[in-house]
Parts: structure tokens; sequence; C-alpha cells
């Protein structure tokens, strides 16, 4: 027992006095003997000094070949791989940290049932069928005030047209347009009343739109002629020859209505009168005729 603690004690103090540095150690004086010895342990840690370790970690840190020297050489002056290495490592992070907020914004619904996912698929289909109801009706209110519009404006525009025709017809607005002139001359006799009421007749019949004569009367449906003493009274106002009657309408059929075997030119003829047609492709009808109320007639409002 005692030799195996001296011999221990021995090695211990072999290996406690090397150095890195190959400086001399002093050898331990008292070299272990076989006589027994109260405290073996105690003598033999005081006959071994141990070595201060401080040169050995100074080495380890200074020495070039320690892992922590080559962390920091690495990061002082980095290769091009460990450059390419770092910036995958990045990348790769980045990537995952994003993945991360992607999949925590995503996760919404990932917690529901699948009940209420159904209810909120309802609901949504429910929301698409009511804006889709909505865009069919207010599709269908443009239609309807498309075609009111249309419709309205096209009444206008036709109770308008007629306006104007009957304007025409009743002498209330002067009218312009192609036609044909008459001049009457009396030469060998004096003009009947009978012949200057068929021309007038004749004209109307085949589509004159508007007439005057001698440019100062209107001729409508509700003039009048009466025979006197110099000529005639037309609508009360005396007319006297040479007569010269304006005609608005097709030239050509109001010319040959005047012309044709035994027409209006032929009675004048038989008058003593000059008849002269003159075709014109624009003639002016300046005079109108005042708006005169009815007394008795009115609109029907069924009509």
């Amino acid at each position: 027992m005692l030799d195996e603690t001296d011999q221990r004690a021995a090695e211990g103090a072999e290996e406690s006095v090397e150095e890195p540095t190959e400086q001399p150690v002093d050898e331990p004086t008292d070299e272990p003997t076989d006589e027994p010895t109260d405290e073996p342990t105690d003598e033999a840690a005081t006959q071994a000094p141990v070595a201060d370790p401080a040169p050995e970690e100074s080495t380890r840190r200074t020495s070039p070949g320690t892992p922590g020297s080559r962390v920091v050489a690495a990061l002082r002056n980095p290769t091009r791989r460990q450059v390419v290495v770092a910036v995958l490592l990045a990348m790769v992070g980045f990537g995952a940290v994003t993945q991360v907020r992607i999949a925590g914004v995503e996760d919404n619904y990932a917690g529901l049932r699948q009940q209420d996912l159904i209810d909120v698929l309802n609901a949504l289909a429910g929301a698409r069928q009511q804006a889709e109801s909505d865009v069919d009706r207010l599709e269908t209110v443009r239609d309807d005030l498309r075609n009111d519009s249309t419709k309205r404006r096209t009444a206008l525009e036709q109770a308008q047209g007629e306006v104007d025709d009957l304007n025409v017809l009743a002498g209330l607005v002067p009218v312009t347009g192609p036609g044909i002139r008459i001049t009457i001359t009396e030469v060998d006799g004096t003009v009947r009343l009978s012949s200057m009421l068929d021309t007038v007749q004749e004209l109307r019949t085949v589509g004159a739109e508007a007439m005057q004569i001698n440019g100062k009367i209107r001729i409508v449906a509700q003039t009048s002629f009466a025979e006197t003493d110099g000529g005639f009274l037309v609508d009360g106002e005396l007319v006297e020859a040479p007569f010269v009657i304006d005609v608005i309408g097709d030239p050509d059929v109001l010319s040959a209505a005047m012309v044709f075997a035994f027409g209006p030119r032929q009675q004048l003829r038989d008058d003593g009168a000059e008849v002269v047609v003159t075709k014109l492709s624009s003639l002016d009808i300046e005079s109108v005729r005042d708006n005169a109320d009815g007394r008795f007639a009115e609109p029907d409002p069924d009509q």
C-alpha cells in the first residue's frame, strides 16, 4: 500500500517538472523509501511542486495552430470560399425568417373548424350574389333610362317636326325652298275670279307647300278671294295686275300642273292674259299670317 502511494507521488512530481521551454528543473532531494510513514499523501504533495500553467495557456493563444487563432485569422482575412458560404448562410436565414412571417400572416383560417370555413364560404358567396344582383338591377335601370330618353327625344323631334309643318301650312313662318314663279299679265282682257281660284287649287292639289301673291299676302287654306274693280281682294287687301304667285314645292311637278292641256294656263289665256312659268332652285317667301285662335274647334284629348 505504501509503495503504490509513493510511486504515484513520484510520477506526479515527474509530470509537474516538465517544462515546454526546456529550462532545467531541480529534481526532488527526497527519494521514496520502503519505510512506512504516517502521512504519505501530504509528503508526496510537499515533495512534488506543481509548475505554473500560465506559460502553456499563453503559448496556446499565440500559437498559429490553435483553433482560436485560426478563427481570428479567418475573420480578419476571409477567403473567397468562406465569403460565399457566409452569403449562402445569410440567404438561408433570411428565407427562413420570411417563411415564418408569411406562415404567420396566412394562418388566419388555420385554426377554424370545418363548419366555420363553410360559413365563411357561404358568406362570401352570398356577398357575391348580392353584388351581381345589384349590378344587374343598375344595368336595367340604365337601359330603361336610355330607352326613355330615346323615346322622349324621338317624340319631341317628331312633335317639333309636325309643329314646323303645321306652321308652314298655316303660313305662320317664313319659308325658303325650290319652286316656281307664275307671272300673270292682263293683255286683252281681265282675269276672272274662277280662273284665279282654279290656279291656286291646282297648285295645292299637286303638293304646293307655301304660296304668296304679289310678295305681300300669304295664301293658305283660310285665304279668301273676292273680285273687285282693278283686281282682287285677297283677305280683304287689294291685289292688282300683274299678278305674281310664288310657290314652293317640286318645280317639275308644279310646272307640269300649270301647262298641261286645258289646265290653269289655258284658262288664263282664254281670259286674255299672258302666263309665264319660271322654275327656281331657291325661292323665299317672307310674308306670314297672324295666328288666329280658333273660336269653336278644340284638340281632342284622346287623340
